[in-house]
C-alpha cells in the first residue's frame, strides 16, 4: 500500500505530506482545489506523463516521492480467484515468465528494506524528468512497469473507454490472463506481415521485374566495373591537388633545398654547410672547455636532420614531372567517382554497401521461383499458428467471459443495477484468405471451443469483441454506447474495475470522480462497494457525493489559499465536527438540518460497516 506522499512543488502544491489508511481514504473539496492534482502526482510518480507544466511557477522542478509498504504485497504477481479458475498456471505452455514486483527490483539490483519501498520522480523546468527506485534512478519504463503491480488510476472520464468496443478486448484479456497469449498471435501475425509483402514484391507483373532486374544488373556491373577500394577518394584528391601544382611544388622545394645545401654555383652556403662550420668550431672549443658538449650533442643532431631533409627535397624535386596523361586519367577517375557517389553514396563504404545490398535483391530475384516457394510455404505455416494460437486465444476468452459476465451482474446488483444483464459477445468472421483453424481448439474447460475453418484475422486474434448490457427485464442486449446512460457507465466501470482488481491483485486502486452521473441514492451503494473492496485494497477516492465520503475511513479535505498573491493547496484530515462540517457543505448547506443529515450519513455508514465487518469475520 502507499504509506506516504510528499509532493514539492507539483502544480499549485507547493508542499504536501500525507500519511495515507491502509483502506479507505477519501477525499473532498471544492472543484479546482487540488483534489485531482494530487491524483496527477501519483499519476507522474508511477511513470504517467509529467512535463514542465507540472511545475510549480517560478520553482526549479516539481518532485513526487511515495513510500510503499510491500509486506502484503503479491511480489510475484499472481490472478484472483475469480481470474484463475480454470486456468491456473499462465505460462504452462513454455512462455517467457511473468513481470512481476520481485524480477523487476531483481534485475535493478533493488531490495526493499523492511518490506518498504520508495519511489520518487522529479521533473525539471525544462521538461527533463529522473525516475528512481530505492535512491536508485532507473529509466522510466522501469518505474511504469514496477508501478503495474503497485497502483491502478482509474482518472476522469475513463468510464468513457467502456463504450469503446475496440478496448473490451484489451478489458477481457486483462481479465483472463491472457495478454501473453495475444501477443504470440501478434508476433506471429507481424512475421506473416512481413512474409507478404516479400510475396508482394516477388509476384508483380513481368514487365516491371524485368526493368527491376534490369536496373540492378547495370548498378551492380557499374559499381563493380569501377573496382573501388576503401579509402581511394582521400588518395585520389591529393594526387589531383599534387598534379594541378607540380610547377610550383617543385619552386618551393627550390627553395627549400637551397636553403639547405646552398645554391648551385656555391657561393652562398646553405645551412648544412654552415652547420657543418659551426660543428667545428664548437670540437675546437669543446677541447678546451667542455662546458658544452651536450649543446655540441644537440649541433650534431641538428645536422644530421638538416642534411636528411635535404636529401629528401632532391629526392621529391627529381619525382617531379609534368605528366599530362596522369592527370588527364585522375580526373577521369574522380568524376567517375563523383558520379558514384552522387547515385549510390557519399563514400566507397557507402557504394559498396548499395552494390551489395543490390546483389542480394538480384539474387533473390534470380532465384525467384525457388524463393516464391518458400514463402508461399512459410504463409501457410504462419496462417496455420496463428489459426492454432488464436483458437486457443479465442477459447479461453470465451471461458472467461463466461466467469466475466456472471462477475458482473454480481457487482452491479450492489450497485443498484438489478436485474441488469450483461454479456460479451465474441464472434468471428470466415475468410477462405484467414487463418487456418485446423480442428476444434478447446480451452481447459470443455465447454468452449472455435470450429475449424479460415477465419479473418488481426494482431489481437480471430475474436471481436463486445460488451453488452440490458439494464432493464425484458430488454434485449444492447451495445453500452447505445444503452448506458453516463451514471449506468460509471457503475460499469467501477464493476468492472472491482472484478479486474480481484484478478490483479494490485494493492493501491485510485478512483478520480467515479461518482459522475450518480445521485444521491446510488451513491449509497457505491460507497459501499467502495468499502467493501477497500478490505482487499488500499483505496483512494475523489468524490462530491457524502453518501460516498461517508465511507472513508480516512477523509482528507482539500482546499486552495492564496498567500502573498500565491495560490496553493491544503490538506487536512477531518474527523468529529470537521469532518460533518465536510459532509454538510458536500450536501449543499451550513444548516442545522443539513449537519444532522451529515451525521445521519456518517452513523448509517458506521453501522453498515459495523455490521459487513461482523459478516466478513463470521465468513
Amino acid at each position: 500500500m502507499l504509506v506516504e506522499l510528499t509532493i514539492t512543488n507539483f502544480a499549485i502544491i507547493d508542499s504536501l505530506r500525507l500519511s495515507l489508511e491502509p483502506d479507505f481514504n477519501v477525499f473532498t473539496g471544492e472543484t479546482g482545489a487540488g483534489k485531482s492534482i494530487i491524483l496527477d502526482a501519483i499519476s507522474a510518480l508511477v511513470g504517467g506523463r509529467a512535463g514542465a507544466e507540472v511545475v510549480r511557477a517560478g520553482a526549479e522542478r516539481a518532485i513526487v516521492e511515495g513510500i510503499f509498504d510491500l509486506s502484503n504485497a503479491t511480489l510475484t504477481a499472481g490472478a484472483g480467484e475469480e481470474a484463475s479458475a480454470g486456468h491456473s498456471q499462465e505460462h504452462d505452455e513454455g512462455g517467457e515468465p511473468e513481470d512481476t514486483i520481485a524480477s523487476i527490483l531483481s534485475a535493478q539490483g533493488i531490495e526493499p528494506e523492511d518490506g518498504m519501498l520508495i519511489l520518487a520522480r522529479e521533473v525539471a523546468a525544462n521538461g527533463r524528468s529522473v525516475a528512481r527506485i530505492a535512491g536508485r534512478a532507473v529509466p522510466v519504463a522501469v518505474l511504469q512497469r514496477l508501478a503495474a503491480h503497485l497502483v491502478d488510476i482509474h482518472g476522469q472520464g475513463d468510464h468513457l473507454t467502456l463504450l469503446r468496443p475496440a478496448q473490451h478486448l484489451y478489458f477481457l484479456d486483462r481479465y483472463a490472463s491472457t495478454v501473453d497469449l495475444r501477443d504470440e498471435v501478434t508476433g506471429l501475425v507481424a512475421e506473416l506481415r512481413v512474409t507478404q509483402r516479400d510475396l508482394a514484391r516477388l509476384e508483380r507483373d513481368d514487365q516491371e521485374l524485368e526493368r527491376r532486374l534490369d536496373l540492378l544488373r547495370f548498378q551492380v556491373d557499374e559499381i563493380t566495373a569501377a573496382r573501388l577500394a576503401p579509402g581511394e577518394i582521400d588518395a585520389l584528391e591529393l594526387e589531383r591537388k599534387r598534379l594541378a601544382s607540380v610547377e610550383r611544388l617543385g619552386e618551393l622545394a627550390s627553395v627549400a633545398h637551397a636553403a639547405l645545401a646552398g645554391d648551385e654555383t656555391g657561393e652562398t652556403p646553405g645551412a648544412v654547410e654552415l652547420l657543418a662550420t659551426a660543428q667545428r668550431a664548437l670540437g675546437d672549443l669543446l677541447r678546451l672547455d667542455n662546458t658544452l658538449e651536450g649543446d655540441a650533442d644537440s649541433l650534431s643532431q641538428a645536422a644530421a636532420l638538416a642534411d636528411d631533409v635535404a636529401a629528401s627535397l632532391r629526392a621529391y624535386q627529381d619525382e617531379l614531372v609534368v605528366d599530362p596523361g596522369r592527370q588527364a586519367e585522375v580526373e577521369e577517375r574522380w568524376d567517375l567517382l563523383a558520379r558514384l557517389r552522387r547515385k549510390y553514396g557519399a563514400t566507397i563504404e557507402n557504394i559498396l554497401a548499395f552494390a551489395e545490398s543490390a546483389a542480394e535483391e538480384l539474387n533473390t530475384f534470380s532465384r525467384r521461383e525457388e524463393r516464391l516457394g518458400e514463402l508461399r510455404e512459410r504463409e501457410a505455416a504462419l496462417l496455420g499458428q496463428i489459426g492454432e494460437k488464436a483458437a486457443l486465444l479465442s477459447a479461453r476468452r470465451q471461458e472467461a467471459a463466461t466467469r466475466l459476465a456472471a462477475a458482473m451482474e454480481r457487482e452491479l446488483d450492489q450497485l443498484n443495477m438489478r436485474k441488469a444483464r450483461f454479456e460479451i459477445a465474441i464472434t468471428q468472421t470466415a475468410d477462405p484468405d484467414g487463418a487456418l483453424v485446423a480442428g476444434t481448439a478447446r480451452s481447459r474447460s470443455k465447454s468452449t471451443s472455435v470450429p475449424a475453418g479460415h477465419y479473418a484475422f488481426t494482431a489481437t486474434g480471430i475474436d471481436t469483441i463486445e460488451f453488452r448490457i440490458a439494464p432493464n427485464p425484458g430488454e434485449p442486449f444492447k451495445p453500452l454506447a447505445k444503452t448506458a446512460s453516463g451514471g449506468e457507465t460509471s457503475r460499469l466501470m467501477l464493476a468492472l474495475r472491482t472484478v479486474l482488481a480481484r484478478a490483479d491483485a494490485v494493492p493501491v486502486l485510485i478512483f478520480d470522480e467515479i461518482d459522475a452521473g450518480i445521485s444521491g441514492k446510488t451513491g449509497q451503494a457505491v460507497g459501499e462497494k467502495l468499502w467493501e473492496l477497500a478490505r482487499a485494497h488500499q483505496i483512494l477516492c475523489v468524490t462530491h457525493l457524502p453518501q460516498i465520503a461517508a465511507f472513508g475511513d480516512a477523509h482528507f479535505s482539500v482546499a486552495k489559499e492564496v498567500d502573498d498573491l500565491r495560490t496553493r493547496t491544503l490538506t487536512e484530515r477531518l474527523s468529529g465536527e470537521r469532518r460533518v462540517d465536510e459532509l454538510g457543505q458536500l450536501l449543499g448547506a451550513q444548516s442545522s438540518a443539513a449537519l444532522a443529515n451529515a451525521k445521519e450519513l456518517l452513523q448509517r455508514a458506521e453501522k453498515w460497516k459495523a455490521s459487513h465487518a461482523r459478516e466478513s469475520l463470521r465468513a
